[in-house]
């Protein structure tokens, strides 16, 4: 399947532009189909699901990424 651009729809506040990650190198911490994906665009981190790069990506700042960054390592996020 051939790699889309990814187009944002504008919400109410949206205030982040709308990125061609058409061309984006993404990354992974594995090379496991499925994993999440980032990659770094025009100042901001878009974040995918590897095992459907088709579907949208959630795009950052680099101040909410590194909150999320943060409170991840912090155990913020776990379900255990």
């Amino acid at each position: 399947m051939a790699e889309s651009t990814t187009t944002q729809h504008a919400f109410a506040g949206w205030d982040k532009p709308e990125l061609d990650l058409s061309g984006a190198d993404w990354r992974s911490s594995s090379q496991g189909a499925g994993d999440v994906q980032i990659a770094f665009v025009e100042g901001f981190i878009a974040m995918r699901n590897g095992g459907r790069p088709e579907a949208p990506s959630l795009i950052f700042t680099p101040a909410e990424w590194r909150a999320f960054v943060v409170n991840a390592r912090d155990g913020e996020f776990d379900l255990t």
